[in-house]
């Protein structure tokens, strides 16, 4: 049985951060494990513009406890009002990584989101021209539409559409959740990946509503039924480049998530490698781990993968806080639902 894994240090490709106090209190718990991460821009108001974006990273950085390395990797909350030459400015500078495409009222603080994406053609033609991402929370929000099969109608509504329209656009599916993406995205040949979260490995719409709604399982997207969830976990360990870790690690406040109208997020960041060793070990195939959590992102992006690297190591159980103290209130650890057993050395 192997007992030690040593890999190229990682990175995530999506993650929130907030701002304030949250911001202080739960970067250390990404910056511990994670070299780069691709910020999510769905403050209050929105990360929009170039100027924005700059003064944001600018208060990651004052918030990075001393010695701790990371990098945010910034990107742009794409509304029906950005500005195609701000876009290019911003990513001419090096500014931004990506675009992300939020559908109006899809999740947490996506009001401004697009809703006639006719609209942004504009935008994503420019990105396409000079070669910027664009990240896709991809549900549809129309209220005929039941809520675990919106992932599967935004491809065939929304996004296939806009990539038949937008040549040489590269897109990343953030946080997929059904074998129907899992499909869309191996059917492609090039200029599109998903991002996978570490939650979606291990839950399905069960976990959240049997026995009793569980308010710190509930995300957007939700987690689907079992066949989705082993759809999932066959795509991060097949060691398909298209694939990649992001954890989409989303705090919220326990007074927000356990409310008559919780927020939606887990809060992953504090445990997602052990976690995702176990899984890995699981599914036979803890020598793709390297390449779903540090390898295959940055080949997407054109970025090098980190020369640094971390060992993980198989003992006894590993204690992890249940809640992570903050500012604002207690932010409740994702809870996988058996025992760690492989340590970040």
């Amino acid at each position: 049985m192997q007992s030690s894994l040593t890999i190229r240090r990682p990175d995530d490709w999506h993650l929130h951060l907030r701002d304030g106090a949250m911001l202080a209190a739960v970067l250390p718990e990404s910056a511990r494990h994670f070299t780069r991460a691709i910020i999510m821009p769905n403050l209050v108001p929105p990360v929009v513009t170039g100027v924005q974006a700059r003064a944001y990273r600018d208060r990651i950085m004052a918030a990075l406890p001393e010695g701790m390395d990371f990098t945010p990797l910034m990107t742009l909350y794409l509304t029906e009002e950005t500005d195609p030459d701000d876009v290019a400015a911003a990513h001419a500078e090096g500014l931004i990584t990506a675009v992300k495409l939020y559908p109006a009222g899809a999740t947490t603080n996506s009001a401004s989101g697009v809703r006639d994406f006719d609209r942004v053609r504009g935008v994503l033609e420019k990105m396409a021209e000079v070669g910027l991402p664009l990240c896709v929370h991809g549900e549809v929000t129309n209220p005929e539409v039941d809520i675990f099969d919106r992932e599967a109608a935004f491809i065939d509504r929304v996004l296939d559409p806009i990539r038949r329209a937008t040549p040489g656009l590269r897109v990343v599916m953030e946080h997929v959740t059904t074998s129907d993406a899992v499909a869309y995205v191996t059917s492609q040949d090039r200029d599109l990946a998903a991002t996978i979260t570490t939650h979606h490995l291990v839950i399905n719409r069960n976990h959240i509503l049997v026995g009793g709604i569980k308010p710190h399982y509930y995300c957007l997207p939700v987690a689907k039924r079992e066949d989705h969830r082993l759809a999932l976990r066959a795509a991060a360990t097949s060691g398909d480049a298209r694939f990649f870790l992001g954890t989409d690690s989303a705090p919220h406040t326990d007074p927000l998530k356990e409310s008559a109208c919780g927020c939606a997020g887990c809060f992953t960041a504090t445990n997602t490698l052990s976690i995702l060793a176990h899984v890995f070990e699981e599914e036979g195939a803890l020598d793709r781990l390297e390449g779903f959590t540090s390898l295959n992102g940055p080949a997407f992006y054109g970025l090098p993968p980190n020369e640094a690297r971390i060992t993980l190591t198989k003992g006894d159980p590993v204690p992890y806080p249940d809640k992570i103290d903050t500012g604002d209130g207690p932010v409740t650890v994702f809870d996988p639902g058996f025992p760690l057993h492989w340590r970040v050395d």
